[in-house]
């Protein structure tokens, strides 16, 4: 698609699994960048990440040749593995089923920004 040009912003939220307080702060930052290389990977762009120990909040820019569920599936499901790999918790690292995903428009932008970085 190298003549479309879109402007689409979604505010997802996915929790851990039970919501469960397991996302310590000792590996986030390592979580984060790998869910960022995840999307990266898949031709999107990551506007800011961060969240809590039992969920978490991304801002992205969406491209309209995947879904929106496709690409949270794969990040979820690939960063379980890596977190399993890596031994980040004492169990099996799960996310929740299903996120919440919310569209913007560009003049949210800033709000939404400074709620996902003070969260």
């Amino acid at each position: 698609m190298p003549n479309t040009f879109t402007q689409l912003y979604t505010h997802v939220v996915f929790a851990v699994k039970g919501r469960k307080s397991l996302i310590s702060k000792s590996w986030q930052d390592e979580l984060y960048k790998y869910i960022t290389s995840v999307l990266k990977n898949n031709g999107r762009k990551k506007m800011i990440i961060n969240g809590l120990p039992d969920h978490l909040h991304i801002l992205l820019g969406l491209k309209p040749n995947i879904s929106l569920s496709d690409l949270v599936r794969d990040a979820k499901a690939k960063s379980s593995i890596r977190s399993d790999e890596k031994n980040f918790t004492a169990g099996k690292f799960e996310w929740q089923e299903g996120f919440g995903a919310f569209r913007l428009g560009q003049s949210q932008l800033p709000v939404i920004i400074k709620y996902i970085k003070n969260h």
